[in-house]
């Protein structure tokens, strides 16, 4: 069987199940950068049992997948994605509360779990605010800003790998390090997350909130499209200043451009390929090592 009798093999099968699905989609829909060719097939699932069945028939039928929350932090080939793209709905949109606990789908928004948090007056996930991820993505990456992590806060994480069965993670566990977590190493899909946090004020909540939204639209080019900050920090230093302090603000290679408000983002200024992207991000560590001595280390995922 090839590998397209094995993609309509696992469609047909999802059909079945009720999966909404799309075929030939671009994935520049479904990401922050605007960026990407289609995927052999994006298919919509809504509960547990659903993932199970689909990744367990990935596996069997040996064809790649891939989850994909809000696409915040993804570069996705101009060719496209050759496998099975799955979405979480339903399910992994349920947000419950029991005290200062929080358990919540990883299909949540971090902003939706922000607010969440705020008008049940729990704090602990304010750096998160404007964070444009999915609790999944945000916990996958051990996301952080403004001096906190995901790991602060995170209790356990719960998780479906690719023989479809289930299994939890409990603090350390979890591995988190700067821009790490054991997801990284063994690609199992996160179902859910439990989140500890503390009572306070909800305006003092707010307050803070309010705070790193403000710092956020008058340092980052939020006006076009990107994935984020490109580059992991290296120790000692900030990504973004070394590559303005070579002179590198504004430098683009096709549509795609080091933004001129903060260096560390590279924006899509219209029409940007996935091929632009890769040129500018290694024309960027080229000078910055010959310059400064230090290797940058790119923080998106590429997709291919």
């Amino acid at each position: 069987m090839n590998n397209i009798e094995s993609i309509e093999n696992i469609i047909s099968k999802a059909r079945t199940m009720g999966c909404e699905i799309k075929q030939d989609e671009p994935l520049s829909k479904f990401t922050t950068f605007k960026i990407g060719g289609a995927a052999a097939a994006v298919v919509t699932v809504n509960n547990v049992k659903e993932l199970s069945e689909i990744l367990s028939l990935c596996k069997q039928n040996n064809v790649q997948r891939m989850v994909i929350g809000n696409g915040s932090n993804l570069l996705v080939s101009d060719e496209g994605y050759e496998g099975i793209v799955i979405k979480l709905d339903g399910d992994f949109k349920n947000i419950t509360i029991d005290g200062e606990t929080i358990k919540c789908g990883s299909g949540v928004t971090l902003a939706s779990l922000c607010k969440f948090a705020r008008d049940n007056s729990l704090s602990g996930l304010e750096f998160a605010w404007g964070i444009p991820g999915t609790v999944g993505g945000a916990a996958f990456m051990n996301a952080g800003a403004y001096g906190g992590e995901m790991k602060n806060v995170v209790m356990s994480t719960s998780y479906i790998n690719d023989d479809g069965a289930a299994g939890t993670y409990i603090g350390e566990e979890n591995k988190f390090s700067y821009r790490y977590s054991i997801y990284s190493e063994n690609n199992y899909v996160i179902t859910g997350v439990t989140f500890k946090f503390k009572t306070d004020d909800p305006e003092l909540i707010k307050e803070r909130m309010d705070d790193y939204m403000s710092r956020r639209r008058s340092k980052q080019p939020l006006d076009y499209p990107s994935a984020g900050s490109v580059f992991k920090r290296p120790d000692g230093y900030f990504a973004g200043g070394l590559i303005e302090e070579c002179g590198l603000k504004g430098y683009s290679i096709g549509g795609a451009q080091v933004s001129e408000k903060h260096a560390g983002f590279i924006i899509n200024k219209g029409g940007a390929t996935c091929s632009d992207v890769c040129k500018l991000v290694e024309h960027i560590q080229k000078t910055v090592k010959e310059n400064k001595g230090v290797e940058l280390e790119c923080e998106i995922r590429r997709i291919q």
